[in-house]
């Protein structure tokens, strides 16, 4: 995905305890809080750790149904938790 920002084309993720990682293919990195998507923070590690790399550039999590953009990531608000 091109924008204003440069090539936003992921290569892979991280979640940690705290924040969701997206590394980028010109050497950026692109952080959030954890708890911007309840359902990675709810996950297990095995669950955060299986995910599928979007060319257009984003994420997907297939064991919890998450999916999470790098753009969303730099210009978009926390995932509203269920009522």
């Amino acid at each position: 995905m091109r924008t204003a920002l440069g090539e936003l084309r992921p290569t892979r993720v991280e979640v940690t305890d705290d924040y969701i990682t997206a590394h980028l293919a010109d050497g950026r990195a692109v952080s959030v809080p954890l708890w911007w998507s309840w359902r990675l923070e709810r996950a297990t590690p095995a669950q955060r750790a299986n995910y599928e790399v979007y060319p257009d550039g984003g994420f997907h999590w297939p064991d919890v149904d998450e999916d999470i953009s790098v753009e969303g990531m730099i210009f978009g608000t926390p995932a509203p938790r269920p009522v």
